[in-house]
């Protein structure tokens, strides 16, 4: 009488089988998968690579940059293999592979012609990192997110345009760095109406203080005189409330704080004839200012 097999040992079976493949797999005894890539040379490599960035197929095209870099690591190739894999991953939504990217260019080709594309693309990725798809089609308010991305890409772009003052990305990351120090001040000011809001008189005061001495000259410095002036009348020092009011009305005597009004954000530059100057303030969502492609560094 034949005994029939129970259904435990035959998944031991087929585990056992399992095993055995990939044992004999990890030690090379089966075929290999070829690579399809395996042949390429640098120039093919780069331009494939190169050409599925521009169709949007940025998963690809990191891969086949990795590559380039992994087999090619000395050379122009390479080089750009890291900055194109850089844009291709903030592209991508990666944004900390974008960062790490633009930082080892950085570190590794300091004295490099195009290190200044670097810094600006590391600004470009720490500026929108917090803002979210919605944020490649509206420009949102910043001033509503931690300032830790707004600190990092003003340093960024900082960097660049002190070391690189001829730069084609010059104009373009002075006119973000006015952005974010208006969002950077905005952000104090925002937290010193919560601490307002809800009692903390004390630390409203001190918070609109901040925007004051950090960020001269933004528009959210109106706002924050506003705050102070009130904070010290509710703790009951009279004479800083006073001497608030008189600072306000002195800078700002248009004030809707001063002679009533609406009030529009800081960020919406139309419509204000008075902000005509302060309309280049705005960047368009790219950023990309330059007179030629961005992947383009040759003359």
């Amino acid at each position: 009488m034949k005994r029939s097999i129970s259904m435990p040992s035959f998944f031991r079976a087929g585990f056992i089988v399992a095993c055995v493949a990939m044992f004999l797999a990890g030690c090379g005894l089966l075929p290999e998968v070829k690579e399809e890539t395996a042949s390429w040379s640098a120039d093919r490599l780069y331009k494939t690579a190169h050409d599925t960035m521009l169709q949007g197929n940025y998963i690809r095209a990191i891969k086949l940059f990795d590559q380039l870099e992994a087999r090619f690591p000395y050379g122009r190739y390479a080089q750009q293999a890291i900055l194109e894999s850089a844009y291709a991953n903030w592209r991508g939504g990666e944004q900390a592979a974008a960062i790490a990217a633009t930082e080892r260019f950085i570190r590794t080709y300091p004295n490099h012609p195009n290190v200044d594309y670097a810094y600006y693309l590391k600004g470009l990725v720490h500026f929108r990192e917090d803002q979210g798809i919605l944020g490649y089609v509206y420009e949102l308010d910043l001033a509503e997110r931690d300032p830790k991305e707004m600190r990092a890409s003003f340093a960024a772009f900082k960097e660049l345009t002190t070391r690189f003052a001829d730069s084609q990305y010059y104009q373009d990351s002075i006119a973000r760095m006015r952005y974010l120090n208006n969002a950077m001040s905005a952000y104090e000011v925002n937290v010193a109406n919560y601490y307002y809001r809800r009692g903390a008189f004390l630390a409203a005061a001190n918070r609109a203080q901040a925007s004051l001495v950090n960020f001269p000259q933004t528009a959210a410095n109106e706002r924050a005189l506003d705050i102070m002036k009130n904070s010290f009348q509710k703790l009951g020092l009279e004479q800083l409330s006073v001497d608030s009011k008189q600072i306000l009305a002195k800078t700002y005597p248009q004030s809707k704080y001063v002679v009533g009004g609406a009030e529009k954000p800081w960020w919406n530059f139309w419509g204000r004839e008075a902000d005509r100057e302060s309309r280049s303030y705005a960047v368009t969502p790219t950023g990309q200012l330059a007179t030629k492609p961005w992947w383009q560094f040759w003359d």
